[in-house]
Formats: structure tokens, sequence, C-alpha cells
């Protein structure tokens, strides 16, 4: 695997890339959920580069910035493992040297749900995105479905700009009690992971919404929003105080 690690080599090394390139944007801390993304990038293209860029814009609490899980070598030794071509490990000086005085908003879909309760992520997120797509100039990118509003402001983004790049959803990876992967995990420890695994279990089950949030909050969690719409049902909840998202596909208005 090659590391690169300033945005000159890549832009040089790009320029001698001549096969289909798959593109995979991570922050890091990586997880069967990322590798779900990386196989189905090396299975359609020719050459497959991954990023780990913790990317600072896109946190509206300092807080959560500081305490997102990283460790660097530790996701080095498993892109190894998964034969990934290019590591992109730029620095947040580099990617934003005109310190975030330029930047990508969307103004409709962008304000409701994670846009609502979290003011200024999806500006930041839209932001690096654009940088990454334009940089790596990749055939496809790969998105996981857990952050499906990400996903759609992202496919939304890549036509307004009309970007040559693909975005490509791709299904939630999911523990064996049905919790999303997610590099926050690992925040939780032993009795918030046990408390974790009702949150899938409530979102899949056939009762109304408001018995859903009835239920989640009888049991401790803090409900953000709990939603159906654009054919899924969407949810944000809050363990203590490690915020934990998901969604799950409608198929004729039944789970």
């Amino acid at each position: 695997m090659n590391i690169v690690t300033t945005i000159n080599e890549w832009q040089s090394l790009r320029q001698t890339l001549t096969k289909k390139v798959g593109f995979i944007p991570t922050m890091g801390y990586l997880h069967q959920g990322h590798f779900s993304l990386c196989e189905r990038a090396q299975q359609e293209n020719d050459i497959t580069v991954v990023s780990i860029f913790v990317n600072p814009t896109q946190f509206n609490q300092s807080q959560d910035f500081l305490n997102y899980p990283q460790n660097i070598e530790r996701d080095i030794a498993l892109l190894q493992e998964k034969h990934i071509d290019y590591l992109f490990l730029p620095t947040a000086k580099a990617m934003y040297e005109d310190q975030y005085s330029i930047c990508v908003t969307e103004t409709e879909l962008s304000q409701e749900l994670e846009g609502e309760y979290r003011p200024g992520h999806f500006t930041g997120m839209l932001t690096v995105v654009l940088k990454f797509l334009n940089l790596i100039q990749a055939d496809k990118a790969y998105f996981g479905e857990k952050d499906f509003q990400q996903y759609l402001l992202i496919k939304k983004m890549a036509q307004a700009f009309f970007l040559p790049t693909t975005i490509i959803p791709c299904k939630t990876i999911r523990m064996e009690d049905g919790l999303a992967l997610s590099s926050r995990n690992v925040r939780l420890n032993e009795n918030q992971r046990k408390l974790a695994s009702f949150f899938p279990k409530l979102l899949h089950s056939q009762l109304p919404l408001n018995e859903i949030k009835n239920q989640l909050e009888q049991l401790g969690f803090k409900v953000d929003y709990l939603v159906e719409k654009w054919q899924r049902r969407l949810a944000a909840v809050w363990i203590d105080d490690i915020r934990l998202i998901d969604n799950i596909e409608l198929r004729n208005n039944l789970v």
C-alpha cells in the first residue's frame, strides 16, 4: 500500500493513474462497515484509494471532535491486510489552506434532521467531500447508507456541480444484535453497549413512531428525532454523551 501525505504528491501521482479508480473517504478508526465499501470498490475498479481525515469543520461540538476515536497505526495495518492500493493522509492545514473561508452550503435538504440538530455539520461535510472528490478524481466513490441524509446530500452536490465521479450507496453493516457499525461505538462501555442494542430492535419494530419514541425514552435514550421520509425510517438518539444514528428502508409502508 502506498501512503500519500501531501496534496502535491497525490496530484502528481494521479496523473500517472490511467485505470479505473474507486474512492472511500473515511475519518478513520476503521471497522467492517468501511471494509465492505473497500471490498465493493475493489470489485468494481482497478485501483482503490482510501482517505483518512478527521474533518474539524463538520463537528458542531468541539468535545465531539476531541473525543472522536483515532488510531492511525491500527488503520494502516488493517488497510494493508485488505490490499488497498493507496491511502491518502492529508493534514487539516493542507485541506483548509484558505482557513475555511470558502465552503459549500446546501439550503434545503440540509436544514432538517441532522442539519437541525448539528448546525454547520453538513456545510463542513460537503465542503471536505467536494475537496476530496476534486483531488482523487475517482470514477466511483462509496458511501454507507447509515448516514443516509449525508448520502443524499453528496449525490445532490455531485449532480449540481457536474462532478464526473459516480456516487455509490452501500448497505449498512450491523453487529449480530443489529447495532449499526460506527467508529463511535468504541466509546460505549459495557452497559451502554447493551442498551444500544435496543435502538435497532425498536427501529425495526412494527410499532407506531410515537410508541417507539416512548419506549426509547423509557429505556434511557434521549431522542433527537424519529421520522419516516425518503422511504426510510430515520432516527438519532443519545446514550449519555454518545450520539448514535441509524435508518432502515421502508417497503410498502412496512419495515
